[in-house]
């Protein structure tokens, strides 16, 4: 597993549950 990647998908989550809290 590449690291860059579980952090990518990390920050892609709390985007989207940041943008359903927020919407």
């Amino acid at each position: 597993m590449i690291l860059k990647d579980m952090i990518l998908m990390m920050v892609s989550s709390l985007i989207l549950i940041i943008s359903v809290l927020v919407g």
